[in-house]
């Protein structure tokens, strides 16, 4: 099957970077998977698995992975799989090799912490001559990877590059829905982590179905606030990346930083729940980065304020639970 981006690169190899490189492949594209970790390369072309991070699902044999940073470079397109908070270093690497226009599908989601930047900003300044694109979505790495079906956002402010590119790695059960609304896209992707730590909490100390609901329901008018006044479009922040990627997130244990923050509602420390995973939860990472956006746009966030306080220490879970039921009644917006 043809197709302007015929070879697709894949680059960071975690769960959810095997699952776009299987999806890629099982939609025809020549793929190609960059691993840090040479067992996983290894494991990968010998074994059609990646036993490291996304064990038990049989990948299609076409993929291919190298650990060779520039071969992903000489693809028609790339995909950002790597953790926020390790993008810019690794696009910094690629970006002499990368030619101008290239599209370059950022899939990860976060805030980078030390400068509070959006992923795209990340990539403006590490890779300025990329075309910028931004997947995100209510999407489990194993279910992408089964074939399980899924809908995602797919935003690129030139609409017929988003449509080449969802063609290119669209399935009947993996669906790109358009858009042209590039930070509405990631500022759903980045706030749900933080909230769904909160969830967890929740969970964790069962508190009920109803407390989550309304947890769930007031954090969304968080991220909606914030992604509003840094110029996100209601209809993208109320999608499958905002409010799709929330619901998923904050009722599934399978859900990285839920089950983080169950076992911190549980009475885990965050050392001992972090230490003993080697996936990133990223809701920890970007917590503050996400409390720093809510100051600097003036928006009141106070759950987001609150995991924030726990990830960092500056409160224990009791204290900001009793803070937030303290918390004034008030109209609902």
């Amino acid at each position: 099957m043809s197709n302007k981006y015929n070879k697709i690169a894949v680059v960071g190899a975690g769960a959810w970077g095997t699952a776009l490189a299987q999806v890629a492949a099982m939609a025809g594209r020549e793929a190609v998977l960059w691993a840090r970790e040479p067992e996983v390369v290894e494991s990968v072309n010998g074994a059609h698995e990646n036993r490291l991070f996304l064990p038990g699902i049989a990948l299609d044999p076409k993929l291919r992975a190298t650990g060779d940073l520039s071969e992903a470079a000489e693809a028609d397109a790339i995909l950002m799989v790597t953790p926020a908070q390790h993008m810019r270093g690794v696009l910094e690497k690629l970006a002499p090799d990368v030619a101008e226009g290239k599209p370059v599908m950022l899939c990860a989601k976060g805030v980078e912490q030390s400068t509070n930047y959006l992923l795209t900003e990340v990539l403006a300044e590490a890779m300025p001559q990329a075309m910028p694109a931004v997947l995100s979505g209510p999407s489990f790495a194993a279910e992408v990877a089964r074939g399980l079906p899924t809908a995602v956002t797919l935003a690129c402010e030139d609409e017929e590059v988003a449509e080449a590119l969802g063609n290119a790695i669209g399935l009947p059960t993996f669906r790109p829905y358009y858009s042209s609304d590039l930070i509405g896209a990631e500022i759903g992707g980045a706030v749900k982590n933080v909230l769904a730590i909160g969830c967890g909490i929740v969970e964790g100390k069962k508190f009920g179905d109803s407390a989550r609901a309304a947890l769930t329901t007031r954090g969304f008018a968080e991220l909606a606030r914030l992604g509003l006044a840094m110029g996100a479009h209601m209809e993208t922040l109320a999608g499958l990346s905002g409010l799709g990627d929330l619901i998923l997130t904050c009722n599934s244990p399978k859900s990285r930083n839920m089950s983080l923050g169950i076992a911190l509602g549980e009475g885990k420390t965050l050392e001992e729940v972090m230490g003993a995973r080697n996936s990133v939860s990223e809701g920890v990472h970007s917590a503050t980065a996400v409390i720093a956006l809510a100051r600097k746009y003036d928006i009141e966030m106070p759950i987001a304020e609150a995991v924030a306080a726990i990830v960092t220490a500056k409160a224990t879970v009791d204290d900001v639970i009793a803070a937030l039921l303290a918390r004034p009644f008030r109209a609902e917006n």
